[in-house]
């Protein structure tokens, strides 16, 4: 039996915390098709949009390219006391009609964006939500974030004027130089020659703005991994007097991110610098060229203007190709690090059974066996020879651990802190998969459970029990949407909540803070024990629930969990062993192994280690 695949993907999120370049490779031809195919993943749902835009703009810029002919022929109806009003109209429509269809195609390109932005984020975040749990814990959640904000809004910075700059720019760019040869073949001839060496820039400089633009990505998500380490530990940080350490340490990664920076805004100065000067050098030398042509009579005073004036509007439309390919190459690298997490291992969620993860409810019309057992009743656990450790190359975490939980009825698991106690509910809920041996949960491998429905059936409280920002109520119906008053005034009784709840300002709408602040450790601990109750679970695991809690409400949470245990399967993980010597049975776990299985007064007599314990807590 082996771990599902993927599990130990070893490609990190993030460069190296040294600020080592952890992608200097990616040069080739093969990177940079992977990323413009990356990015045009993203750009082709919005394409009917964007042709919208793209067309308007198209029509607004062939206005513009109308304005100097028109100006063309106000001028020589002037010099030859022709009227000009009409021309005079007409040039005055042309302007204000290209504006403003420009500024349409500007809007709908906008809007274009801010949907596909929408769409990435929505995608990204679902994706994030049913990654694998080992994924997930190894990589910075700053980093994750950051692909989700700052890289989608690169995306909508940039995909208008890339798509802009590609279409617009260059059926313009042409159409323009069309015009031009009409006017005068030679100037013509002089202006391409000198434009030619934009090109040449580009295809120099382009690439290497894509890889700075990854790489100032990078260092960016690693400033947000860096601040969220500070902030998940903010407390701990201030009580070591550790801000100096951990200040120096986000002031390294800022100005790696700045050096990143500086070598991406240098390539891209090069860039427009380098379009700039063409541009000015391409005026010079066609107004000197022009001028002698001028005055050898081969053109007129008039065409000369429209011909200058054409350059004048080729010049930014060549600035707009040059900053498009930029934008284009920023675009492309917001989007490779977007479509990585398209990369890592996600979890197989089913449609159908993902609608179904709440309250262990079963969906009518399921031909499967698992829809005809009751879906109230209790489930047994059995561990069979299971073999587990987090990672190749990591010592094994459990050796061939065997035991059977039965249907309803307290099981307490104890024994010394990396005993392999929490890896043992870990597997349960799928979190991680075994090496070797099986589980069974219900009769029936948890392989062969739809994974919602296996955790719709489980209640679990972690030993951290966290809490998320929000109200109460929405921390207590998490994952279950709406339940009755009466059904949540019988779990905030149970976890003896009700007196909180009463002195709230705005009972269960008050706000708790971030990651519950606002609560004490006892009070965030009973919420997530609440939260569980009102699964109704066909199955209770509980790690070390009474860590936080007093004497009373540790008292209550005893009793609570032997009523509960009546019903439903309880699983309880515990190093004050008062909590379990009521027990029906007592799993004593040691190296990641079970040593023994009975209940208080059967293992104080007859093993050492759970007799040591004992003694050790005077509970004997």
């Amino acid at each position: 039996m082996t771990r599902a695949p993927g599990i130990e993907d070893p490609r990190p999120l993030t460069g190296p915390a040294d600020g080592s370049d952890a992608r200097e490779e990616d040069t080739g031809p093969d990177r940079t098709w992977a990323s413009q195919r990356a990015l045009m993943t993203h750009l082709s749902p919005q394409r009917w949009r964007m042709a919208a835009g793209v067309l308007l703009g198209l029509v607004g810029s062939v206005m513009g390219l109308a304005q100097p002919l028109a100006a063309k022929r106000v001028m020589d109806d002037m010099s030859q006391g022709r009227p000009t009003a009409g021309p005079i109209l007409m040039l005055s429509l042309l302007v204000v009609t290209g504006a403003v269809l420009a500024g349409l195609g500007h809007y709908v390109l906008q809007w274009s964006a801010e949907s596909m932005v929408c769409a990435a984020r929505c995608r990204l975040t679902e994706r994030l939500l049913r990654l694998r749990v080992p994924v997930v814990e190894r990589t910075e959640p700053g980093d994750l974030i950051a692909r989700v904000t700052s890289d989608t809004t690169l995306l909508r910075q940039t995909a208008p004027q890339a798509v802009s700059a590609a279409v617009t720019g260059t059926l313009v760019t042409a159409a323009t130089v069309v015009i031009m040869g009409f006017l005068d073949a030679v100037l013509l001839c002089v202006t391409l020659g000198v434009i030619a060496f934009v090109g040449v820039i580009v295809a120099v400089v382009a690439p290497r703005i894509g890889r700075a633009t990854r790489q100032v990505q990078d260092a960016v998500g690693h400033i947000g991994g860096a601040l969220e380490r500070v902030l998940g530990a903010f407390r701990t940080v201030k009580a070591s007097g550790a801000e100096h350490w951990e200040t120096q340490a986000l002031h390294r990664a800022a100005e790696h991110a700045r050096h990143r920076g500086t070598r991406a805004a240098a390539w891209e100065a090069v860039s427009a610098t380098a379009s700039a000067v063409v541009v000015q050098v391409c005026f010079l030398v066609v107004l000197g060229v022009g001028g002698a042509r001028v005055t050898a009579g081969t053109i007129s005073v008039s065409t000369l203007v429209a011909f200058l004036l054409y350059l004048f509007a080729l010049a930014p439309r060549i600035g707009q190709l040059v900053e498009g390919v930029s934008q284009f190459q920023i675009g492309s690298a917001a989007a490779v690090r977007i479509e990585h997490i398209e990369t890592l291992e996600a979890e197989q969620v089913k449609p159908e059974h993902a609608a179904q993860h709440t309250r262990g409810v079963t969906a009518r019309g399921d031909s499967s066996d698992m829809a005809a057992e009751d879906c109230r009743s209790p489930l047994d656990v059995t561990f069979r020879q299971v073999r587990f450790s987090y990672r190749p190359g990591l010592p094994r975490v459990h050796h061939e651990v065997s035991f059977t939980v039965p249907r309803r009825g307290l099981t307490a698991i104890v024994g010394p802190s990396g005993a392999g106690k929490t890896t043992v509910f870990s597997l349960i809920e799928r979190f991680y998969e075994p090496d070797a041996g099986c589980i069974l949960v219900g009769g029936k491998d948890t392989r062969q459970w739809p994974l919602s429905r296996l955790r719709a059936s489980i209640g679990y409280v972690e030993q951290d029990t966290p809490v998320l920002a929000g109200t109460l109520r929405d921390n207590l119906t998490l994952g279950v949407g709406d339940s009755s008053g009466e059904e949540l005034a019988q779990v905030l009784h149970m976890a003896r909540l009700d007196t909180l709840t009463d002195r709230l300002p705005h009972g269960l709408d008050t706000h708790v803070g971030h990651r519950g602040s606002r609560l004490s450790g006892g009070e965030r601990q009973r919420v997530a024990i609440a939260r569980a109750l009102l699964r109704r679970p066909r199955l209770l695991l509980m790690d070390e629930v009474t860590s936080q809690l007093d004497a009373a409400n540790e008292a209550a949470l005893r009793n609570m969990i032997t009523d509960a245990a009546r019903s439903t399967t309880v699983m309880v993980i515990a190093h004050r062993l008062s909590t379990v010597t009521t027990a029906d049975r007592i799993i004593v776990m040691e190296a990641g192994c079970v040593r023994a299985i009975g209940t208080h007064g059967e293992l104080i007599k007859h093993d050492a280690l759970y007799s040591k314990l004992a003694h050790t807590q005077l509970l004997n």
